[in-house]
């Protein structure tokens, strides 16, 4: 149906080609020839109401074959070429705003449906729009931009060199091979595909990683020799390092502004994060202060004292307490929160519910046999591991333990989860990642909710980060690892399956600890090793409060 030659003075309703059902070798009746005209006349004073109702009865009056003819005429009445006639009457942009609103395949279909609607497309470049609006609502689009180079191609483009602007071809070939990135990466996870780089960081007195951070330029560590490290990412190279303070370094966050560090010497220091100055040292906790964590103006601290404290943050030099929260009866070793709930986790075995605004408590969460090491909390879902060896996933609106995962033969000691894995590290020197839907939904098998187990830490894991592209984890082997599950290029270079070659950006030189005992060690000059034996330590006092109840209320 070729539209744009139809007269510009015709309405949208005029679209229509009639087709004929009237069988060309058998004429009319002198009866038909005579009334025809009268009856269509007669037809055409009824309302409306009446002229369906003749149309049903008359309807009801034929033969089964006859109706099939009359539906082959209506079809073509009851379609409107709409994207077509938008395009001639000069509204263009009404159509590619209706066809922007389609999904890859609809959009595919819709190429072949005519030459006016493959103009449209091809002109309004929606592939190139689709992209777009991918890159601005998903994370891992945005990620795989970045990493690939496409990025520059989008919404206005770079032009570089005197660099042609993409076409719609261009577009509409880049899509798929985005969706084939998506799906290896994906494969990759599964099967355990990655590149490893390795940062072997050398402390000069005792060994360990006991946290990190990372972005795209950069690795911030604290380690054990009471030194916080900066690494640059591409490089791997060591770019600065923090001193001051007098024990082991083992929580940190950083901003765009600070870092902040807590450490073993019972400080909480806030350094520039671009010149590395010190600008700010926090005296409350009498202990060490083994987890922190901050954002929009509040931040929270934790301590082997067994107190929270929360913190309003005006600026880097102006920080004060503004509650201290107490309720534990251990260490409390993890804290997390957003603008409705605080949670910590202790070495009591207990898992508390603050709620942010009033600091009141609100909830504990009982279920592990043994004292909590670690935790994050986001989206309602609370995720925990613990010396009992288990993670376990709980809803925090009602506090019930949703699934027990059971994989690590030693202390769980760190976890991270998004929203389709959760990745752990425990002194079994193993990161294990597991499905995080899988573990939601009751009906899974335990035996298939850990996807796979990496082994390449020769010592216990302290702390490790990751996002859809990579794991990034640190050990009291003094080393940190960074899993690359993306592949430089997909299209040339294959990962080999259950390898993990060594990118070797820095001297490398790996030590062989001998394998971690089942007790915590004790660091050389603060005798915590971040709470040390004693931050998971059961009191008996705690053995009947969970044994009478999974969930303590206010």
């Amino acid at each position: 149906m070729n539209l744009l030659s139809t007269n510009s003075s015709s309405l949208l309703s005029d679209d229509i080609i009639p087709v004929s059902i009237t069988p060309s070798k058998i004429s009319s009746t002198p009866t038909y020839e005579q009334n025809n005209e009268q009856y269509l006349q007669t037809f055409a004073t009824w309302n409306e109401y009446e002229q369906i109702c003749f149309v049903e009865n008359l309807l009801k009056q034929m033969q089964s074959h006859q109706h099939g003819q009359v539906n082959t005429y209506l079809l073509p009445m009851l379609k409107r070429d709409f994207v077509g006639r938008l395009a001639f009457q000069g509204l263009v942009h009404v159509a590619e705003k209706i066809l922007g609103y389609l999904d890859d395949q609809s959009l595919k279909s819709t190429e072949l449906v005519c030459r006016e609607w493959y103009h449209v497309i091809s002109e309004g470049m929606l592939w190139k729009k689709l992209i777009e609006r991918k890159f601005l609502s998903n994370a891992l689009w945005r990620g795989l931009a970045d990493r690939r180079g496409w990025s520059k191609y989008l919404f206005r483009q770079l032009i570089i060199n005197g660099e042609k602007p993409k076409r719609h071809d261009f577009y509409r070939q880049l899509y798929p091979q985005i969706l084939r990135d998506i799906k290896q990466l994906e494969n990759n996870w599964r099967t355990g595909n990655f590149q490893l780089e390795k940062i072997q960081c050398r402390s000069q007195n005792s060994k360990g990683v006991y946290c990190l951070q990372y972005d795209d330029e950069k690795i911030i560590s604290g380690l054990r020799d009471n030194t916080i490290k900066i690494w640059n990412r591409k490089s791997l190279e060591c770019i600065q390092v923090l001193t001051g303070h007098n024990g082991s370094v083992l929580c940190l966050q950083y901003d765009e502004k600070v870092i902040v560090t807590g450490s073993s010497d019972s400080t909480v220091r806030v350094w520039n994060v671009k010149t590395g100055e010190l600008m700010n040292t926090l005296l409350h906790h009498c202990e060490a202060v083994l987890h922190l964590r901050f954002i929009n103006g509040t931040m929270v601290t934790c301590s082997k004292d067994r107190s929270i404290a929360v913190w309003q943050m005006n600026s880097p030099t102006d920080i004060s307490i503004r509650r201290v929260l107490v309720g534990h009866r251990a260490a409390v070793n993890v804290v997390d929160f957003d603008d409705k709930y605080i949670v910590s986790a202790s070495g009591d075995r207990t898992i508390k519910v603050w709620d942010t605004t009033t600091c009141e408590f609100v909830r504990t969460l009982l279920g592990h046999k043994r004292g909590i090491a670690c935790l994050q909390y986001r989206d309602k879902i609370v995720v925990s591991g613990s010396s009992d060896n288990t993670i376990r996933v709980w809803d925090i609106e009602c506090g019930a333990c949703l699934r027990i995962l059971e994989g690590h033969d030693e202390l769980v000691r760190c976890i991270r989860f998004d929203s389709k894995h959760i990745v752990s590290g425990a002194y079994d020197g193993k990161i294990k990642v597991w499905d995080l839907q899988a573990a939601l939904d009751p009906r899974s098998q335990a035996s298939s909710l850990c996807i796979k187990t990496l082994t390449e830490h020769t010592g216990r894991v302290f702390r490790l980060q990751f996002d859809e592209f990579q794991i990034v984890s640190s050990s009291h082997d003094d080393t940190i690892l960074c899993f690359n599950f993306l592949q430089p290029d997909s299209s040339t270079l294959a990962v080999q399956q259950n390898s993990s070659p060594v990118l070797s950006r820095c001297q490398i030189q790996t030590t062989n600890f001998p394998p971690s005992t089942t007790t915590m060690e004790s660091s050389d000059n603060d005798n915590t090793n971040e709470s040390a034996s004693n931050v998971f330590q059961s009191q008996a006092s705690v053995q009947s409060t969970i044994s009478s109840s999974s969930v303590s209320g206010k």
